[in-house]
């Protein structure tokens, strides 16, 4: 059966920004009530616990989910209809707030059932992400999405802005059940969104990839894109010590400082308020400055925010300093997933967004523990200043891994490869497929040819050839022979679709070494049937 692609209804420019500015509208609410639930939680945890352990567990019991199913999530997210899939998947979550409603309402709640609700909560977030994170680029115009990717970080941090102070004064009113109810009810903003958004799904030739195939590919795709991976090391490298600060924050407050729920709130809320700040002042520096400085910039700036959580014990003394948190957060988050989202081909956006989340959270969850673990042994103080050097030490990397700076018209489809011919007795499911590349190559030129044939090769790899390889003939040393492997014929059809304007770039920089009177010959062999 034909897949589908989803698309928006029309594919004029005004009625594309309509759609975005209303799921954009429902995403503030939505966060809203997210940043409540998290005030909620956080708070309600240290009722139950005095533990930092168990008070940072409540944000590995969330974001472990994500690192485990991010990367499938992507995959569905990429082969089935996103429109119905985030409808589900926000019926889900708005189940769960209720159950966590309930329960704390009625003083059933235990450290056990909340780590588990949070657990539940965040397969939701897991299942959700890579498929809201790849809509923009579906929605509005390529020019645009990076605006919509900021818009989107803003949508989130002006959330974060106003979340944390509204549940700080319900939670010190009536308790953090009231928080889970209305996140419960914020979910409803985006299914409405999700549900009056009209779109026309558009037919495609081939069938539908297969889910492990997808997630196959999609890990292909990464180990053969230096931007995709130096986007996810720097991730790593910047969220593992960072989290230290959000993980151990209501711990901070309730006993070092003995603050309150609403002291907790304001404090967040200074988190959105920088956020917004920093969100506003992002694109002159991107004017300015390349990604890496800005992310390099906004790490030192959170490493001194860490050092001043270690020293700083009243909440007049860290509310600037979390206004700072703010700024330098935004100016990370945002310049990364800029970065991801535009290093990348379309066909494949929702699985590099979904390794990216895995890294981000997988981060998360790993150094929440580790900083909670340090805090129980050791100090707060010192698993502050210890996220701080880690912090540090990472921009090491920013040599080894740059931030790339993509060209979104690179990666639209070339479509310059011609359609290759199966026999009508063959099956389409059939392979693996080799596919060889009969070069002729002046002795002169081998070296030169060689060196470029290695970007071909990576190529190759991340759009979908599980094996590569070069040989040059013995009898003719003019002769060289490219052969790579596919797992069947549908999917190296695939191939041909995903083939880029930067890839075709790449084709020509090896083959300008090609004989000119004599032409590339290529070759497709089907696995002999046993």
């Amino acid at each position: 059966m034909p897949t589908t692609r989803t698309a928006t209804a029309s594919p004029w420019k005004p009625l594309q920004v309509k759609v975005f500015f209303w799921l954009w509208l429902a995403s503030i609410a939505s966060n809203i009530g997210t940043w409540m639930h998290e005030v909620g939680s956080g708070w309600l945890m240290t009722s139950l616990s005095a533990s930092p352990q168990a008070v940072a567990l409540v944000q590995v019991a969330g974001a472990l989910p994500v690192f485990l199913l991010a990367l499938p999530a992507g995959a569905l997210a990429d082969i089935v209809n996103k429109r119905r899939y985030l409808l589900a998947v926000q019926l889900w979550m708005a189940g769960v707030a209720l159950v966590l409603t309930l329960l704390t309402l009625s003083g059933q709640m235990t450290v056990p059932l909340l780590l588990l609700l949070t657990f539940a909560m965040g397969i939701g977030s897991a299942l959700m992400m890579p498929a809201w994170s790849a809509l923009a680029p579906e929605i509005v115009p390529r020019e645009d999405v990076p605006a919509a990717v900021a818009l989107s970080s803003l949508a989130m941090n002006v959330a974060r802005a106003i979340g944390p102070a509204i549940a700080g004064v319900l939670v010190s009113l009536s308790g953090p059940w009231l928080t889970f109810a209305l996140n419960s009810v914020s979910f409803l903003a985006v299914i409405i969104a999700l549900y009056a958004w009209r779109h026309q799904p558009l037919p495609s030739v081939l069938p539908a990839e297969r889910w492990l195939g997808a997630m196959r590919a999609g890990v292909r795709y990464a180990h053969g894109s230096r931007p995709l991976r130096a986007v996810l090391v720097r991730t790593a490298a910047f969220f593992v010590g960072a989290v230290s600060g959000m993980a151990l924050l209501p711990l901070l407050v309730r006993r070092e400082i003995g603050g309150s729920a609403l002291d907790y709130g304001i404090l967040l809320g200074c988190v959105g308020a920088g956020a917004i700040l920093g969100a506003m002042l992002l694109p002159r520096l991107r004017a300015r400055f390349d990604p890496d400085r800005i992310v390099m910039a906004a790490s030192l700036l959170y490493a001194v925010v860490l050092l001043g959580l270690a020293g700083i014990r009243s909440i007049a003394g860290l509310a600037p300093v979390m206004l700072l948190s703010g700024v330098a957060w935004i100016a990370v988050l945002s310049s990364l997933q800029v970065a991801v989202q535009t290093s990348v081909a379309s066909w494949v956006r929702a699985r590099a967004v979904s390794l990216y989340i895995l890294v981000f959270f997988g981060c998360s969850a790993g150094g929440a523990a580790a900083w909670g673990a340090v805090a129980s042994h050791g100090s707060m103080a010192m698993a502050f200043s210890g996220g701080a050097l880690v912090l540090v030490l990472g921009l090491v990397l920013r040599w080894r891994f740059p931030l790339p700076v993509t060209h979104m018209d690179d990666l639209q489809p070339s479509l310059h490869w011609p359609a290759p011919v199966l026999d009508e007795q063959m099956s389409a499911e059939r392979g693996p497929v080799m596919i060889t590349v009969e070069y002729c190559i002046a002795a002169e030129h081998a070296a030169a040819f060689h060196k470029a044939m290695q970007a071909v090769s990576r190529m190759r790899r991340r759009n979908g050839a599980f094996s590569w390889g070069l040989m040059q003939d013995s009898e003719n040393p003019r002769c060289w022979k490219e052969y790579f492997f596919e797992e069947s014929w549908l999917e190296h059809l695939r191939h041909h679709d995903r083939v880029t304007r930067a890839d075709q770039k790449l084709e020509a920089a090896a083959r300008r070494y090609q004989d000119k009177d004599v032409a590339v010959k290529i070759r497709h062999l089907l696995a002999a049937r046993e």
